[in-house]
This record gives structure tokens, C-alpha cells and sequence, in this order.
């Protein structure tokens, strides 16, 4: 029957992706799963939807409510807890009465393992079903407006991820090895153990991918996780707890937090978070490392590079630039794994690969979120930085440049704290690139629609790959190639945690199935594999069993 349900699922979902139109029709003809309680078509101005904290297996709500706005209108539509200081002291409490070994380790309450297994496969069964794919797809798209396809790529992300792991999967994450000893009766075994209390943080950008992963990773490990998304976003994975106890999640596994970033930060002091798996902004992860003693693991800032090498051909032209397109450009940009910088080779340029990525970028539009509201730079930060690297010597604005609603009426409803920006590329040339004076400034990430355009010639590629050298964030990359020696010799001069390469290469859409995640940092966290979840939520611990027989013949040495 399982199998039947997993085919049965693809042709209906044809239909539903088709067009926001068809998507919307189709969610409206089924009622909302039983277990949630946001209404994602509903939540309006006139009736905010209100969401609750969960704290020691309750879910409460706080002194205070404030209120989230519509991205694409301004209009109060959530009502989330505004929890203070004093409120969020029982959080504190829970997370520190955790033990070390945690909730269960290999030797302790190992049955876990299997309900964790059964969980996910009850999780992944409900996700297939349409009517449920269609519920997050909608809540995601109201807090952060993307396009259907980009919405429902993270519910089908999650659910093939949890699949993955369903039935026996989740004790593979705490496999064991063994090493024989010196003598009968030792063997030295290692074993990955919990680390007790923790906390994920997670941003706005994907509000249910990044932080159910990690949550149901850390429980996978047999941690008690404190989890808390930017509060803009954070009903969506509030809906998405309520599904896994629904499933068969112990309650009090887990605790789910609105709070502001200063309350937030004196849980997990007070608390003594054991680890803090941290997705965001550099700047905040650094404030962590600090206050936290280095206990995290940080997916933080992307700037990501693409080189286009020197085999440029023809046939593929077109997938070429529509690969550039959507590493660039879907969902406005607002991916740390999207392009940041595009280096070009000469041979791809001549053949006007810039000129057709211009030509699909401009197919973009709000009125169906394949561009999407800005929500962490407003249209004035964008051209301030648009106007700093122009400042540059040869540096010439290739297409876009203007707000969206010069062009789209519509954008002008977009709350002015967000902004709303044309697909905007700069090209700046590869000698005035690699000075120092003016480094930094092309190099700044704008978590939007912009990427960076630097063509180069094979003279060049010494200089392409100092710029990839002195940049600071290594997390996706891509070569464009089929060249070998040219793929090796940039594989072998750079160290992006998640690096594609060949003619197909792309820097944005990791499906679950292969690792994610920074590297060239010991503080660097993954996503997605066992590697990442043991990588992240469990520390090395080493058992030596000594257990005889008594070497015959044994007396008592001399001191040493």
C-alpha cells in the first residue's frame, strides 16, 4: 500500500504546481488537517491567526501578543507571543535539566531510535498527501511570499528527507565501530552520544526546511532542542511541530519559542545550551561564538561563486542561462546558497550568455512570486550598494537596477520595511575586481535579486581564483565545465562545503539526498546526510571494554 501512495501522489501534484490558479482551487476544495490551526487562506487584518509557544509538552501563550504584517500588503494578519524576559525563564529551565547523555543514546532508552523511525514515517506519509503539501505550501508562500514551485519544493524536500530515515534510518545515524584491543577481552568502541540541551535557530528564507531537519536531526541523536525561527516566519514550522506530535513526537521533546533576539539569547545562556546549530547572518553568528563558549555550529553567510569555463558549447547555451537564472534570481535571491558572482568566460560571453540570463530574468514577476518581496534589504539599502559598486572603474550596470513597482504597480503594496527590486546584475571588470580598495565592496552579500558579473579570459584564471581565495564564506559554488583539468584545477584551489561541478553545475536547489553546508571552518554545520547529523547533534565517545581474562602468569610490576 506504501508504494501505491508514493505513486499515486506525482500526477495529481502536476496539476497543483501548474499554476498558482490551479494550486488555489485545489486547496480550497480540502478542509485543513486536523492537527493545525492556522488557516493559511483566512488570516487576514479582519481575523489574525494566533500562534502559541510550546514549553514542557503545553502549548501556551504569553503576557503580550504582537502582531506579523503581510509581506505582500502591510496588514497585521499573525498574532504571535511577544514572551519577556521572565516569561521565557521556564525555557531556561527546561533546556538545563536535560541531561548530558540526553533523552536516549545507544545504551540508554535505545527504543527511541525506532519511535523516531516510526515518527518519520508517519510524518512522510501524511506529507504525501496532497491536501497536506498544499496547507504548508500556502503558509509558506503567506510569510514569505515565493512561487509555488519554490514554496512547495521545501515541503517535498522535508518529506522525501524523512522518508529517508523512516523505520530503521534513524538508528543509522548512531552507528557504532569497534577496534580490537591488545589482548582477549579489550576492544575499543566508538560511539556518538547526545549532547543534552540544545537550540536551533533558524531564518526566514526557509522556514520549513532548515529548521525541521534540524530539529528532527537533533531528535533523531537523542536531544531535548529549544527551537526558535525568525519570528516573521516562525507559524510555519510552529504547524510543522504540531504535525510530528500529531504523528507521535513525545510533546515534551521538544520546546518552540517567539521571542525577540535579546530573550532568545538569555535562554540559551541561562539554560547552558550544550550546542546551538545557528542558520543567519554572520554578524549574529559571531556574537554566539562568544556568548556561547564556541558551542555551535554555523550555516551562516553565502557568497557564492560560479566559474563558467572555457568549453563553451552552443547546444548548451540555453540551459546554461537558465541555470544562472534560477541560482541568481528565484525567489528573489533570498537563498544563502543562491549566485552571487558569475565568472564568465569569454567564450560563453561572446556567445551572449549574459544577454539571454538578462532576457529570462526579465520574465519575473510578483504577480506570480517569481519575484518575490525582499524581507531582510529595503529598495534603498539595494541601491545604495547598486550605486558603491557602479563607483568602481569599469563597472557598468548589465540589466535591472530599478524598483519593481516601476515596472509592476503592484509592488508599490510592499510594505516599505521590505523591498521589492528588479532581477539586477552589475558587471565589473576582473582587473579593478581583485584590488584591495575594492574588494570588499562587490564582495558585500545583498540577500536579494543581485549577483556580480566578471568576465575573464584563460589569462585570467589566476585572478578568478585569487577572488574565490580571499572571500570568507565558503558554501556553495558551482564550475561550469566539462573541462577536466580546468575542473580540477579549480576544485583543487578552492574549498566550498557544497560544490558542484560540470557542464549542469548549479549553486542553489540541494536536494536532500547529499550534504549542504559551509566548510574551510571547524565550526562549519551540514544538513540533510547521517554524516551531517552526527557531524552536528553528537559528540565522539570512546568505550574501552577490558574485561580479562587475567594474563596467566600475572604479578605486580615494579613501579613506573
Amino acid at each position: 500500500m506504501q508504494v501505491s501512495l508514493r505513486f499515486a501522489v506525482p500526477a495529481r501534484r502536476a496539476g497543483l504546481l501548474r499554476s498558482s490558479r490551479s494550486f488555489s482551487a485545489f486547496a480550497q476544495e480540502h478542509p485543513l488537517p486536523t492537527w493545525a490551526t492556522v488557516d493559511p487562506w483566512k488570516a487576514s487584518s479582519a481575523a489574525p491567526a494566533v500562534c502559541q509557544n510550546l514549553q514542557g509538552g503545553a502549548w501556551t501563550g504569553s503576557e503580550k501578543q504582537r502582531h506579523i504584517i503581510d509581506p505582500l500588503n502591510g496588514e497585521n494578519f499573525l498574532s504571535i507571543p511577544d514572551t519577556n524576559s521572565e516569561e521565557a525563564k521556564v525555557f531556561a529551565k527546561n533546556m538545563k535539566n536535560v541531561p548530558k547523555s540526553g533523552l536516549h543514546n545507544l545504551l540508554k532508552s535505545p527504543e527511541r531510535y525506532r519511535l523516531y523511525g516510526d515518527v518519520a514515517a508517519l510524518m512522510a506519509q501524511a506529507m504525501r498527501d496532497p491536501a497536506v503539501e498544499a496547507y504548508f505550501t500556502r503558509l509558506i508562500q503567506r510569510v514569505v511570499p515565493k512561487s509555488v514551485i519554490q514554496a512547495a519544493g521545501e515541503v517535498t524536500t522535508v518529506r522525501a528527507w524523512l522518508d529517508s530515515f523512516a523505520g530503521d534510518g534513524v538508528r543509522q545515524c548512531a552507528r557504532s565501530f569497534g577496534v580490537p584491543g591488545d589482548r582477549a577481552g579489550q576492544i575499543s568502541q566508538g560511539h556518538r552520544f547526545p549532547f543534552g540541551g540544545v537550540a536551533i535557530i533558524t531564518p526566514f528564507n526557509f522556514p520549513l526546511e532548515i529548521p525541521s531537519i534540524q530539529m528532527m536531526s537533533a531528535l533523531f541523536m537523542g536531544n531535548r532542542p529549544l527551537v526558535k525561527v525568525d519570528e516573521k516566519v516562525a507559524v510555519v514550522m510552529e504547524q510543522f511541530v504540531r504535525l510530528a506530535i500529531h504523528c507521535g513526537m513525545p510533546a515534551e521533546d521538544a520546546d518552540y519559542l517567539y521571542s525577540n533576539g535579546k530573550v532568545c539569547n538569555e535562554v540559551l545562556l541561562a539554560g547552558n545550551a550544550r550546542m546551538t546549530l545557528f542558520t543567519g547572518s554572520q554578524a549574529v553568528a559571531e556574537h554566539l561564538v562568544v556568548d556561547l563558549k564556541g558551542r555551535v555550529k554555523l550555516e551562516d553567510a553565502g557568497f557564492d561563486w560560479k566559474i563558467i569555463g572555457p568549453d563553451a558549447d552552443p547546444k548548451l547555451l540555453d540551459y546554461v542561462a537558465w541555470q544562472c537564472d534560477q541560482d541568481a534570481y528565484a525567489f528573489s535571491g533570498q537563498k544563502c546558497s543562491a549566485q552571487s558572482v558569475m565568472f564568465v568566460h569569454k567564450n560563453w560571453a561572446e556567445m551572449g550568455l549574459v544577454k539571454k540570463v538578462e532576457d529570462l530574468a526579465a520574465r519575473r514577476t510578483l504577480r506570480d512570486l517569481t519575484c518575490s518581496p525582499v524581507l531582510s534589504w529595503t529598495n534603498q539599502k539595494i541601491l545604495a550598494h547598486i550605486d558603491n559598486v557602479l563607483a568602481i572603474p569599469g563597472a557598468r550596470l548589465a540589466f535591472g537596477g530599478r524598483p519593481l513597482a516601476e515596472t509592476e504597480p503592484e509592488a508599490a503594496k510592499v510594505p516599505s520595511c521590505y523591498g521589492a527590486f528588479q532581477p539586477t546584475a552589475v558587471e565589473v571588470p576582473i582587473e579593478q575586481a581583485i584590488k584591495e580598495e575594492h574588494f570588499g565592496t562587490w564582495t558585500e552579500e545583498l540577500f536579494g535579486p543581485f549577483q556580480i558579473i566578471i568576465r575573464y579570459g584563460d589569462e585570467d584564471l589566476d585572478k578568478v581564483l585569487e577572488c574565490c581565495e580571499r572571500m570568507e564564506a565558503h558554501l556553495t559554488a558551482a564550475v561550469v565545465s566539462n573541462d577536466t583539468y580546468f575542473v580540477n584545477k579549480v576544485l583543487a584551489s578552492t574549498v566550498n562545503g557544497t560544490t558542484y561541478a560540470g557542464y549542469l553545475a548549479r549553486t542553489t536547489g540541494a536536494p536532500q539526498n547529499h550534504w549542504f553546508g559551509p566548510s574551510n571552518d571547524p565550526r562549519s554545520a551540514g544538513i540533510h546526510t547521517i554524516e551531517a547529523i552526527q557531524l552536528c547533534w553528537s559528540g565522539h565517545r570512546e568505550i574501552i571494554y577490558d574485561q580479562g581474562p587475567m594474563p596467566a602468569g600475572w604479578t605486580t610490576p615494579t613501579a613506573s
